[in-house]
């Protein structure tokens, strides 16, 4: 997702991630972000149906970007969205990276008490 404009560096959505609407609507407003999703969409639905005459049960995504909170995290929903209504195959979604900043800063924040007790 490195092609779309990163909103950790707009003012205010640094701490927010995709799963927040004013994340998901400045990556989503942008033109090519819409054109990826639909041509994704597309090859999602190619793919699914011959993974299944293939006798596969799983097809698994993985969408990234740099940090796994902004982009990633919206377009990933924003495909979900667009194929969660199918009733042909079931499908979940899982945000790897989400929670990892806030255990970074968690851990930091351990270290510190741990040196400031020393």
């Amino acid at each position: 997702m490195r092609f779309l404009p990163n909103p950790y560096y707009v003012e205010g959505m640094r701490p927010l991630s995709g799963n927040d609407a004013p994340v998901r609507d400045y990556v989503m407003g942008f033109e090519t972000a819409q054109v990826f999703a639909e041509k994704l969409e597309d090859m999602i639905r190619f793919l699914i149906p011959n993974y299944i005459s293939e006798g596969k049960h799983q097809l698994i995504i993985s969408i990234g970007c740099t940090g796994g909170k902004h982009r990633s995290v919206t377009l990933a929903n924003e495909l979900y969205r667009r194929l969660s209504n199918a009733k042909d195959y079931g499908i979940r979604i899982e945000h790897r990276d989400l929670e990892k900043d806030a255990i970074r800063k968690r851990n930091l924040e351990v270290e510190g008490c741990h040196s400031q007790a020393r």
